[in-house]
């Protein structure tokens, strides 16, 4: 019997990947889960997911190293059936200022991000099947820049980088029906122990700046990841879907 293909959720530990993999599983469901090294959190998602009839396998690697994406993806595809999709949501927020960027800072938020990213493309295209989807979570620390919001000079030029592979990729996969777009998430809130690039009181303040008055949710994220992997998003490709409370408004 051929294995079915299965989809790819980088930084499935917590928040928004864990989310999403708890959403997409279920009977049939083929969960490929990544970490960059908290393999004892993922394995706890993993069994959520495997109880509701989902068949899960577990990876680890730093995409900040190179090479990392294609092992992933070695990973993810070793017992055979391809990808259906891929989920490249694996990163982190940086506020170092633009004025105290280096190319070492700048670096070690573009190589896991951007880098990655087109990493772990090259190297699933050959596993994806026709109709399959690519979706890249982006942020909106590259659509927004005023007054009384935080900046992240590294973080928005390593996923403004990122969404320009996303708009390229949609182009040159559309002749096989594959889908490639980011979802473009606002502030969302932590899992307790994520990493924070704001303080708690910080988080509280900044709801005061978003038209609906509040942070996300991790499972919002994921709600609309989910759509774009499903069959009525077929003829979406290229398309950054915001989902921030109103904040880029």
């Amino acid at each position: 019997m051929t294995a079915e293909a299965g989809i790819l959720i980088t930084g499935a530990a917590s928040g928004i990947g864990a989310a999403l993999a708890r959403q997409l599983a279920g009977p049939g469901a083929r969960l490929r889960l990544h970490t960059r090294r908290n393999l004892e959190r993922l394995e706890a998602v993993a069994a959520s997911c495997r109880a509701k009839g989902a068949q899960v396998t577990c990876c680890e690697g730093d995409l900040a190293e190179a090479g990392a994406g294609a092992r992933i993806v070695a990973a993810a595809t070793r017992e055979g059936g391809g990808l259906a999709g891929l989920v490249a949501n694996a990163g982190f927020a940086d506020r170092t200022a633009f004025a105290d960027l280096d190319p070492a800072k700048l670096a070690a938020s573009f190589d896991p991000i951007a880098r990655g990213f087109m990493e772990l493309a090259l190297a699933a295209l050959p596993h994806l099947v026709d109709g399959g989807r690519i979706v890249a979570v982006s942020s909106f620390v590259a659509h927004v820049f005023r007054a009384g919001v935080p900046l992240f000079a590294a973080s928005a030029v390593a996923k403004a980088a990122l969404e320009a592979q996303v708009k390229l990729l949609a182009f040159e996969l559309a002749p096989r029906a594959i889908t490639v777009n980011a979802v473009v998430p606002g502030f969302v809130r932590k899992d307790q122990s994520a990493h924070r690039a704001m303080e708690a009181d910080r988080w509280n303040a900044i709801a005061g700046q978003i038209p609906l008055g509040r942070i996300g949710e991790p499972a919002e994220i994921a709600a609309a990841i989910a759509f774009l992997l499903s069959p009525p998003a077929a003829y979406i490709t290229g398309q950054f879907l915001h989902v921030n409370g109103g904040l880029c408004i």
